[in-house]
């Protein structure tokens, strides 16, 4: 299932483009002036979830890049393994949270919040390994 948020030009312009470890359609959002420190609508926390965990998203690719050389081509192949399956999981898991606000005005902003702290979560096994992998 595909997450969409509503995109509204009248008070909203920020550009994003992230490449996710999971491959979805990058949403574009035209904000002005918004303010995740201070959102004052849903639609705008439902925006600052989504770029804060495009943002989680982005350091979590970062962390793959930077471990991934330091493996031998055979543990590479089983990180990658772990990786596919860890991205199947979170989506279940945070499709599953969702669920509980299906139709609801907050469902987007729940999944977007899930996804970044179990994408934080995996980061840090990730830098854990980069770690280790330098002895």
């Amino acid at each position: 299932m595909r997450l969409f948020l509503p995109l509204f030009v009248s008070t909203l312009v920020v550009s994003s483009t992230v490449t996710l470890a999971n491959p979805q359609p990058t949403n574009t959002y035209l904000v002005q002036k918004l303010n995740c420190n201070n959102a004052q609508t849903q639609s705008e926390i439902n925006i600052c979830a989504q770029l804060s965990y495009q943002d989680a998203d982005k350091k979590l690719n970062q962390a793959y890049k930077k471990l991934l050389p330091k493996l031998s081509k055979s543990r590479q192949q089983k990180l990658l393994a772990a990786q596919v399956a860890w991205i199947q999981f979170r989506d279940a898991n945070c499709e599953f949270e969702r669920s509980q606000y299906e139709g609801g005005t907050i469902a987007p902003a729940i999944y977007s919040g899930c996804l970044e702290e179990v994408t934080k979560q995996r980061t840090q096994q990730l830098l854990v390994d980069i770690e280790n992998s330098d002895y």
